[in-house]
């Protein structure tokens, strides 16, 4: 490990003195701009269906994608929901370890058409590196953090209360989706000799449309997604994360060297490359302490805030659904509040871009379905009660427009949602400061793991190829935060954005497939209530 280390803050030698010759932040971010600056124009390119009514068109492969798999799988997002509670909860650990048709019967275990998920006769437990609970943990922290903190702001400046409304729906919808993609992860992902796991889009869209006859296909749009999750790692998996960290530290401390940016990007680089040089299993033991210690905390204070005004929550809802279908003086009018909503939503809880199916693919489990339904309780707490309760604080601390004027971007997210908190629970900067920062380490050390295993899909699995994956990320965290929040967001956006198409097309093909596993998995659910009803003991419990 030790020369592992040395090797990347060797390379990392280089970036500091580079980055020492610029001269400002500014320089960076206007040659940043001018090579995005197409990209970002191209995947949010608005439809025009009138004068006034224009839509980016990957919202509308996001949203018909979410309603699509909503229908399909029944509601899977409230069926499913506290049978997700249960699974987390170590429930049905037993049949998902051994098989319920080793422990209570004959049942067909949910396995890859092509055995690439396959039983060891030594050995009857499941392949996979981590559990339930770390891997939704491990895929909570790239989605928790600063999109609750600073996104939730940036749509409310722009869409006003409203936009509150749209992001719940967005996070309800997300959680049909992320139940899909996951199975997906879990069916198709590859396993090496070691035990290493490798899954997500990549394996599902190549392997899974071979299946359907659609080889070729399968392999372009494993190719794209795989290109697209390299760039949303270095962007709103890493860039976004690193600037607004960077951006509450220096306004915390008051710090006027232009320099202190790319100061602290350094020193944030260091601290990620001490975690990620261990993999998934290093980066799930370090984000189940991490994220639900910064999330309680951030969940706390807020329940404070709207405790002390438990009176005003009726009012601040009633400006969430009048703003949602009025959009009066609002920048876009209704269909730029709901447009906001649904983009902070989606960015925030990331479901249907198909990142957290690579996390949650390395679960030890013998039935994919079982992680699916974890997985829909990420948009929930994500963008249903997280992004929720901030909202609600900035809501309730502006009514007098005191600190921020609704249909007027801003040019900071961290800074303004601060600026709400402070004004009941004095000098909590400083908490949200610390808390924003640990939520951006978990956040890129989880999206260094995404993009790492769409480097290795495309360019091989080594050593070699690894140390070039982390040297490049790490050069971004500094890049990062070297650059304004304009250039950042547009282009965290977009890459994230565009994992979209590849992902939906896939995952809609390839329904039925999931259909089947949670048909399996409920039927080995069914199995082991049965047995128990009959008398069998419930291995959990030994």
């Amino acid at each position: 490990m030790r020369k592992q280390l040395l090797s990347i803050f060797t390379l990392l030698i280089p970036i500091i003195t580079f980055a020492q010759e610029q001269t400002t932040s500014e320089k960076i971010d206007a040659v940043f701009s001018e090579y995005t600056g197409w990209f970002v124009e191209g995947i949010f390119y608005e439809i025009p269906f009138s004068e006034t009514f224009q839509i980016p068109w990957v919202l509308i492969v996001l949203i018909g994608g979410a309603l699509f798999f909503t229908i399909y799988f029944k509601f899977i997002n409230i069926t499913g929901f506290s049978k997700a509670i249960q699974v987390v909860r170590g429930k049905y650990e037993d049949i998902e370890k051994h098989g319920a048709e080793e422990l209570y019967g004959a049942d067909g275990i949910a396995m890859s058409d092509e055995g690439d998920i396959v039983d060891t006769i030594r050995d009857e437990s499941a392949d996979g590196e981590v559990s339930h609970f770390q891997a939704l943990t491990a895929a909570l922290s790239a989605t928790v953090g600063l999109g609750n903190i600073a996104g939730v702001a940036v749509a409310l400046s722009i869409g006003g209360p409203g936009a509150t409304f749209w992001m719940i729906v967005a996070g309800l919808l997300g959680m049909a989706s992320k139940f899909a993609e996951c199975t997906l992860g879990v069916k198709y992902r590859d396993v090496g000799p070691d035990g290493t796991v490798y899954g997500g889009p990549m394996y599902y869209l190549k392997k899974g449309l071979k299946e359907k006859g659609l080889g070729g296909l399968g392999k372009v749009l494993a190719v794209v997604f795989a290109i697209f999750v390299i760039g949303g790692s270095f962007g709103g998996g890493n860039m976004f994360q690193a600037n607004q960290a960077a951006a509450q530290f220096v306004q915390l401390f008051d710090i006027e060297s232009a320099n202190a940016g790319m100061f602290f990007g350094i020193g944030m680089a260091v601290l990620v490359a001490v975690v990620i040089i261990g993999g998934i299993k290093r980066i799930a033991s370090v984000t189940e302490k991490i994220v639900p210690f910064m999330a309680g905390i951030y969940v706390l204070a807020a329940l404070i805030i709207l405790g002390a005004n438990f009176t005003l929550i009726d009012d601040a809802f009633g400006l969430i659904f009048e703003g949602a279908f009025s959009g009066l003086g609002i920048a876009g009018g209704l269909i730029g509040v709901m447009i906001q909503g649904i983009r902070r939503g989606a960015f925030s809880n990331e479901a249907g871009v198909g990142s957290a199916a690579i996390a949650h693919s390395a679960v030890r489990t013998k039935y994919p379905a079982s992680e699916g339904i974890v997985a829909l309780l990420e948009p929930f707490v994500d963008t249903v009660v997280i992004c929720t309760m901030t909202a609600l604080v900035i809501i309730i601390t502006n009514f007098e427009s005191s600190f921020m004027e609704y249909g007027t971007p801003i040019t900071e997210g961290v800074e303004l949602t601060a600026t709400a908190f402070d004004t009941v629970i004095p000098h909590f900067s400083i908490v949200l400061t610390i808390a924003v920062i640990l939520f951006a380490f978990s956040t890129m050390i989880s999206w260094s793991y995404y993009g790492m295993q769409g480097w290795k899909f495309l360019f091989g699995k080594g050593r070699i190829t690894d140390l070039v994956y982390k040297f490049l990320f790490l050069m971004f965290v500094i890049v990062g935060a070297s650059i304004s929040l304009g250039s950042v967001i547009d282009f965290s956006d977009a890459m994230i954005f565009a994992m979209v198409v590849p992902n939906i097309i896939g995952v809609i093909l390839l329904s039925p497939k999931i259909k089947k596993e949670l048909k399996k998995y409920n039927k080995a659910i069914s199995k082991k209530h049965n047995a128990l009803e009959d008398g069998a003991t419930d291995v959990n419990n030994l």
